[in-house]
């Protein structure tokens, strides 16, 4: 090995801490709770791909939502909901889809959205590893429920299963 290799190995070693210091601690993309997850959702993207067209998700039983879900913390977008779906813990039924405001004024699906009523003093259940998130209302469905978000279609900066996300678009 050179002397100029082992210098600008040295001095790359040097500079990443620092440079890895500099970045604002909310620009840094919270990592998924566990690289297979995404193996775990594949049954996800398959049942749920068609729906990127929004007409073919109302086709099949979908409840069109008529307002975008959006808080300080984020959106969640338009929740559409299928009720043959609620209760549901497998991959491939999610109940709820949650689309965007696209360019052209559409909608674009960015994430899939499983629904379970909260029984009182129930505990909430789990998916994919994570804890479903709630008591909360969701649009169209009666009673408090516990919900899984996940964050399939779009990149969502404060992570995968996070409840909002900051970058969801509402017309």
């Amino acid at each position: 090995m050179s002397l100029t290799s082992r210098t600008a190995g040295a001095a790359l070693a040097v500079a990443v801490p620092f440079a890895l210091a500099s970045v604002p601690a909310d620009a840094v993309p919270v990592p998924d709770p566990d690289p297979f997850v995404w193996t775990d959702l594949t049954p996800t993207y398959t049942a749920t791909a068609d729906y990127q067209y929004e007409p073919f998700a109302v086709t099949d039983g979908y409840t069109r939502a008529d307002t975008c879900d959006r808080t300080s913390q984020g959106g969640a977008g338009y929740q559409y909901v299928k009720a043959a779906g609620l209760g549901s813990l497998d991959p491939a039924e999610p109940a709820g889809l949650l689309y965007e405001t696209d360019a052209g004024g559409g909608r674009a699906l960015v994430g899939v959205e499983w629904i379970v009523r909260a029984d009182s003093g129930g505990t909430p259940p789990t998916l994919f590893g994570q804890s479903f998130q709630g008591p909360m209302t969701v649009p169209g469905v009666k009673g408090p429920v516990y919900t899984l978000r996940a964050w399939i279609w779009k990149e969502n900066p404060s992570g995968l299963f996070a409840l909002w996300n900051p970058t969801v678009a509402c017309s």
